[in-house]
């Protein structure tokens, strides 16, 4: 199995981690863009640590950034076999992270950007115990077809997409939200008029809520 690790906030309010909150980048970059929301986060999550590992695998069309799967094939079975392959190294981490802070499933967030939406929505409701909650931006459902067969908890999630997304299209919001409510998981949806593929000051407000909410001390 993979190791992965990369920047990490510890909490604001200086004592340990009473929660933590795992951030999956997106393709072609690395952990060190999405740390960059644990200031903005910490605000009302004071006592919550943030950590934003590098994807394992160099990025094949990028020279400096990092992948959890390839997109050279974009067909459903390849990209179906590459999640499946990338979420072992990152259910190994979780593992790792709650072992090191003594902290339980549902003291552990995921929050992921396009492909660490996609991760993050193919890992979270396949663990044995339910995580907290899932923030997702600006990604899709992979596999929706086997939710049912292979859910075993059901983590609350809420997914914030550009209406303007030149990456992932905005239809995919819809998709994820019906192949997730199918499942039985609580999810809500904010679409964001004018944006692109990115997080804007809107969507990382409803993203921080979600989490002060499940990760209440």
């Amino acid at each position: 199995m993979m190791d992965i690790d990369g920047p990490r906030q510890e909490p604001a309010d200086g004592k340990p981690a009473r929660a933590q909150v795992i951030l999956l980048h997106g393709y072609g970059s690395d952990g060190n863009d999405l740390i960059g929301l644990a200031p903005y986060m910490a605000r009302e999550l004071p006592h919550v640590g943030f950590v934003s590992p590098h994807a394992p695998f160099p990025c094949e069309m990028s020279p400096m950034g990092r992948q959890w799967f390839s997109l050279g094939d974009r067909s459903p079975e390849s990209m179906l076999a590459g999640t499946r392959m990338a979420a072992q190294v990152i259910d190994g981490f979780i593992d790792d992270e709650m072992q090191r802070l003594g902290l339980a499933a549902s003291r552990i967030a995921l929050v992921g950007f396009s492909q660490g939406t996609m991760m993050s929505l193919f890992v979270g409701p396949r663990r044995g115990e339910q995580i907290a909650g899932i923030v997702g931006y600006s990604g899709r459902l992979i596999g929706p077809e086997l939710m049912d067969q292979e859910i075993k908890t059901k983590p609350p999630v809420t997914l914030i997409h550009g209406e303007a997304d030149e990456m992932v299209p905005a239809a995919a919001l819809d998709q994820a939200v019906e192949g997730l409510q199918a499942a039985g998981i609580e999810v809500a949806s904010t679409m964001r008029p004018r944006l692109g593929h990115s997080i804007d000051e809107e969507g990382l407000r409803i993203g921080t809520a979600f989490l002060k909410r499940v990760l209440a001390e």
